[in-house]
């Protein structure tokens, strides 16, 4: 190889590194808009956030699955825990199991973009909670995953999945004695288009 082969390697490597990065934290622009709403904010409590492709394929499937049935629901053929549990993501143990836990899940219906999608979140004390990482126990969560879907024959138009959770390690025991573990499992943002 010459050296000028070379040169253009190393010149379109870090884009190319970039671009599947920012490929993987999102299934759109608009989703990874908001994983960069989410990362930015000044109030974001996690150091670093890492983009996980197995999150928002979730993310995606949960999205396109409640714009076809015109939902905004956490609990749609099983909780959200379960979910990703389902499709080979290993949350820690003290994560809840039954139907009704979600400890990885927001979701959002009728925003048209990333920052009117943020600000509902971020008025949402649950939700804010959950993304800024405000408990303990969210704090270390580091892996996202999100998308955005938009329908337009479907009651709400736009459906948002974010996945944020703790990342898979080998011992995933915790890092800290939470006060609360927090669920989220019955609470959604919905966007007032419907009256």
């Amino acid at each position: 190889m010459s050296k000028l082969h070379f040169i253009i390697i190393l010149l379109f490597f870090p884009v190319f590194v970039l671009a599947n990065e920012i490929d993987e934290c999102g299934n759109n622009n608009e989703a990874r808009a908001l994983v960069k709403l989410i990362k930015s904010d000044n109030q974001q409590k996690r150091i670093s956030i890492r983009c996980n492709s197995l999150l928002t394929e979730a993310a995606e499937a949960k999205a396109k699955k409640m714009s076809e049935l015109g939902l905004v629901v956490h609990n749609l053929e099983g909780g959200p825990n379960s979910r990703l549990r389902n499709v080979g993501y290993k949350l820690p143990y003290y994560y809840g199991y039954d139907f009704n836990s979600n400890q990885v899940e927001a979701i959002a219906g009728g925003y048209s973009d990333a920052e009117e999608v943020w600000d509902a979140f971020k008025r949402s004390e649950l939700h804010r909670t959950h993304l800024l990482g405000d408990l303990d126990f969210y704090k270390e969560q580091d892996e996202i995953g999100v998308a955005f879907i938009k329908k337009w024959e479907s009651p709400h138009v736009e459906y948002w999945v974010v996945y944020l959770t703790k990342g898979y390690e080998k011992n995933q025991t915790k890092l800290v004695e939470f006060t609360e573990i927090p669920n989220k499992s019955l609470f959604i943002i919905q966007h007032d288009k419907l009256k």
